[in-house]
């Protein structure tokens, strides 16, 4: 089998075959095929397109190209929960323990953050002794016993993917649909789980501006989940706007909490529930939608949710204590206000913006070198629709280095846009793919 050959074929419009898709990722991987070639023939993919069967088997490929995660030792189904990522998303926090107390068991490996924010187990650090490793042996354990683990990523996911990725980068080949989908679903499927539940992001905050382009992309991934057979759902979530107030680590994860005791914003919590009614039903806990978001807003009213958390927390060495006395979670030295000098409504908020100010901050991390400060980060108070006088704060920045606070000033007070007219809220949820 030649390189040469396999590019010929791609450019022409034709499938590829299985056998020439393991060897064009076995061979990247280990170096034997040059960058040249396969830069060759992700642009002709970028042309020619794949189809479903070519997606679904480069996914598999990339996925067995490092470590498969078996969580078979874990009795029942084991849901997954996948966001493509957005300012002030801390969904997994919400989710795992609400979906845990529910019935449900969550077997969850997540990453360190490289940009605005840190990642879920940045912020799970926030709880003071917060084991984010551990034995596979106790992992299992733990999710059979309590329903409930989240550690960092061990062992070699996906390593073509990483390889693929960073070339297509380069390349101008990133803002394919079959690529980003099966870059996407290939460590999804490399982590073991029976099931897998995507929080699609589209908005100015995302990798997805385009609402069209996020339902391609959602309509992909769906499609890859199904046709390797892990039953797979998402939906297309808005991110034209940080998602909830907080933005930053500790404060992401008070946000979190008072999410799990009802007291969250209204945005959180309807997509909180959304997607852990939509896991409780692939995880077969629940018959229906109705029944899952019933059961849901039991375990959060009767304050079964939030003593799930505490139990987490505990039980993976953390300050449990922090659950109820915020004072225990890293706090920032300083605050300041952002004060528009204008009356209007919010037309609209730049919600990369947003995170950029959060990652001038201190929130997030620009190389993986990078030291995060989980003290700091932005309460916002204004969001789209919202009226404001003049003279009004619409965010709060919290800091402790008083020489980043006029960037992040600056920032936040261009992030916004107002208008004279009224304007409406934004929908959170635009579309549920795969049900």
């Amino acid at each position: 089998m030649r390189m040469y050959d396999i590019i010929e074929r791609k450019k022409r419009g034709n499938a590829l075959t299985e056998e020439e898709i393991q060897f064009v990722v076995a061979g990247y991987t280990d170096g034997s095929i040059p960058d040249y070639q396969v830069s060759a023939l992700l642009m002709a993919i970028y042309f020619q397109g794949m189809s479903l069967e070519e997606t679904a088997k480069l996914t598999m490929a990339m996925a067995q190209s490092g470590d498969m995660i078996d969580l078979s030792p874990i009795e029942g189904i084991k849901v997954d929960k996948h966001s493509t990522g957005g300012v002030g998303d801390k969904t997994t926090i919400v989710l795992a323990p609400l979906v845990a107390a529910a019935g449900a068991k969550v077997a969850k490996m997540s990453g360190r953050g490289l940009g605005h924010t840190g990642g879920t187990i940045d912020k799970l650090e926030s709880f003071k002794g917060f084991k984010v490793e551990m034995p596979e042996t106790d992992f299992f354990e733990q999710v059979n016993k309590h329903h409930i683990a989240v550690v960092g990523q061990s062992g070699e996911l996906a390593p073509a993917d990483k390889k693929l990725y960073a070339l297509r980068d380069v390349t101008a080949t990133v803002d394919n649909m079959s690529l980003i989908a099966s870059s996407i679903m290939s460590k999804k499927i490399a982590s073991g789980a029976d099931a897998i539940c995507l929080d699609v992001k589209c908005g100015t905050g995302a990798f997805m501006k385009d609402l069209k382009d996020a339902k391609a992309l959602a309509s992909a991934m769906v499609d890859i989940g199904n046709h390797v057979g892990r039953h797979t759902m998402a939906v297309v979530s808005d991110m034209n706007q940080p998602l909830g107030y907080a933005v930053g680590n500790a404060l992401e994860v008070i946000e979190a909490i008072e999410t799990l005791k009802g007291n969250g914003p209204e945005d959180l919590t309807l997509l909180s529930i959304t997607l852990a009614s939509h896991m409780l039903v692939l995880a077969r806990i629940c018959h229906n939608l109705e029944e899952a978001k019933h059961r849901i807003q039991e375990v959060i009213e009767d304050g079964t949710a939030i003593a799930k958390l505490q139990e987490w927390i505990s039980l993976q060495g953390g300050e449990k204590e922090a659950v109820l006395d915020y004072s225990l979670l890293p706090t920032a030295q300083f605050k300041s206000e952002v004060i528009l000098e204008k009356t209007g409504y919010v037309a609209s908020i730049d919600a990369e913006a947003v995170g950029r100010a959060a990652l001038v901050l201190g929130a997030g991390r620009e190389t993986k070198e990078s030291n995060i400060d989980l003290a700091v980060g932005i309460i916002i108070h204004k969001k789209i629709g919202d009226e404001v006088k003049a003279g009004e704060a619409v965010a709060t920045i919290y800091y402790n280095d008083k020489e980043k606070l006029q960037s992040a000033q600056s920032i936040l007070v261009n992030a916004y846009d107002l208008t004279t007219t009224k304007v409406h809220k934004p929908n959170l949820i635009y579309e549920i793919v795969g049900v």
